[in-house]
């Protein structure tokens, strides 16, 4: 297999028609990821045709197979307004830099963006126990509200049992620009995580003070840009990262997530509980794996039992949101968009989440 200077010598001859300079050398390719006999790598496009864009890629895919690499993915996205100024040459005085503020368009900094003030609607995801899907729960609620259009964050606070980059599909890490760490955004999502930061699944050995300041640079450091929502994945319990989320965000509503099962809505009541004693609002349980569908008959079987999301909305005095049935996205490794964890918009359960994010949208902005 290739290593990542090998892919660059190989891509040297792609160039930028204005400038006549290697899109190499104006790191313009980017994220490459090597694993086994495959190769993932990002193009940041300068011409937004589509014909260009085509062109580039298939330019690439050329050039990668003349030296040996078959199995490639590929990701495009354009060149920001920035970026293009920066590489023409061109003043970036109107030009809105990334991760830093010009105006409301341009985002917050760390601390305006974690004020009640800054407008952005802070959801923390939580569960009294793992294994209940509660990052499914997250990533799916978060891509539902980006495909409403609405501008969405992600932190991956489960910060001993991050999972939330493997479950969206995402190959590459973020990159830094003047300073600012900017997120790797997935389907409309704008992703964080300390996943970006481990190599090699290395378990976190890590006590609550470095937890706290892990999850306060992802507030700080990172050029979000403007948002709408900015969903936390906690990790589950009532332990130290939770703690550290309730005194940073005072102002963050939750969403608990169970399965019906009588011990794991009993054992979610206590996050429940911590919530609302340190006085955050729960604004719903979702009950995942509810109940699994035969594909064939449509005939509903109750596999871990009925009635404790029902049971654990009541005890929170709050909403039953959903009931989200047993299964996987049918994705195939072969797609473009392919994440192991994100369904359709057109499944059953896809629809189920843009219901959840139509009922979210309905608390918050009506």
């Amino acid at each position: 297999m290739l290593t990542k200077e090998q892919i660059q010598e190989i891509l040297q001859p792609l160039t930028d028609s204005e400038t006549g300079k290697s899109l190499v050398e104006l790191q313009l390719i980017r994220d490459i990821m090597i694993k086994e006999d495959r190769i993932s790598l990002s193009i940041v496009c300068l011409n937004p045709e589509e014909q260009s864009r085509m062109d580039l890629e298939q330019r690439v895919r050329e050039l990668l197979e003349a030296g040996g690499v078959s199995n490639v993915h590929i990701r495009l996205r354009d060149a920001t307004d920035y970026e293009r100024a920066i590489l023409r040459g061109e003043s970036t005085e109107e030009v809105d830099e990334p991760g830093k503020l010009k105006g409301h368009a341009a985002g917050l900094d760390g601390h305006e963006l974690i004020s009640e003030s800054s407008g952005v609607n802070f959801i923390a995801v939580a569960s009294g126990k793992g294994g209940v899907g509660k990052s499914t729960v997250t990533v799916n609620l978060a891509v539902a509200l980006a495909r409403k259009g609405k501008k969405v964050g992600l932190v991956d606070a489960d910060i001993y049992g991050f999972s939330i980059p493997d479950m969206m599909g995402i190959e590459e890490g973020p990159v830094v620009e003047e300073g600012t760490i900017i997120p790797v955004e997935r389907f409309g999502v704008k992703v964080m995580s300390m996943g970006f930061f481990i190599r090699e699944n290395s378990p976190v050995i890590w006590r609550g003070p470095m937890l706290g300041k892990m999850l306060r640079q992802f507030f700080n450091d990172v050029g979000w840009g403007e948002l709408d929502y900015m969903l936390l994945d906690l990790p589950p319990g009532t332990g130290d990262v939770a703690l550290d989320v309730h005194q940073m965000l005072p102002h963050s509503k939750e969403i608990i997530v169970t399965t019906p099962h009588a011990t794991a809505a009993f054992v979610a009541a206590r996050a429940g509980s911590m919530a609302l004693q340190t006085d955050h609002e729960i604004i719903g349980v979702i009950e995942n794996m509810a109940y699994y569908e035969c594909t064939d008959c449509g005939k509903k079987d109750y596999i871990f039992g009925r009635g404790g999301g029902a049971r654990l909305a009541e005890t929170l005095h709050t909403e039953l949101l959903a009931q989200i049935p047993l299964g996987a996205p049918d994705n195939h490794i072969s797609e473009p968009d392919f994440s192991p964890s994100v369904y359709k918009e057109e499944t059953p359960s896809g629809q189920l989440f843009a219901e959840i994010a139509d009922k979210l949208i309905a608390k918050y902005e009506h």
